[in-house]
């Protein structure tokens, strides 16, 4: 009788591997990072200052604003005429217009908060996860 126990308990543990297995092949990775590094493009001449990680699509930055978010909810989201710009907890996916289609820059959020700043202003706020504090009395430092 023991040995058919751990048998069921084989085929269940070997039915979840496969269904994970499954699930990461059919649906990307399991981040907005993964989704942009599986899905565009690498683009290591366009990278910034080694903080931010390039990578290009032939669509424009909507179009590839919506399928980044269609698979992963950016906790904000700002647009204007210079691109999309995308918060998520401890990454940003920055979304510009280049004359082939777009340019995608992957960034952490202690580096493209700064960077970005000027552009994105209050429109990013702060969720949970955040690393980047400002910087005034009281700010909790």
């Amino acid at each position: 009788m023991t040995y058919r126990r751990w048998f069921v308990v084989g085929v269940a543990f070997a039915v979840i591997g496969a269904l994970v297995a499954a699930f990461a092949i059919f649906y990307g990775s399991f981040s907005p990072r993964g989704y942009v590094e599986d899905k565009y493009k690498r683009a290591a001449s366009r990278d910034i200052a080694g903080a931010a990680v390039a990578y290009t699509s032939t669509r424009s930055p909507s179009q590839v604003a919506k399928e980044v978010t269609d698979a992963w909810q950016p906790a904000d989201q700002y647009v204007d005429g210079s691109g999309v710009y995308l918060r998520y907890d401890d990454d940003s996916v920055v979304i510009l217009p280049i004359a082939a289609g777009s340019v995608i820059l992957l960034e952490r959020m202690s580096t493209a908060y700064p960077r970005y700043h000027s552009t994105v202003g209050s429109h990013w706020g702060w969720g949970r996860g955040s690393t980047v504090r400002g910087g005034g009395p009281g700010s909790g430092k």
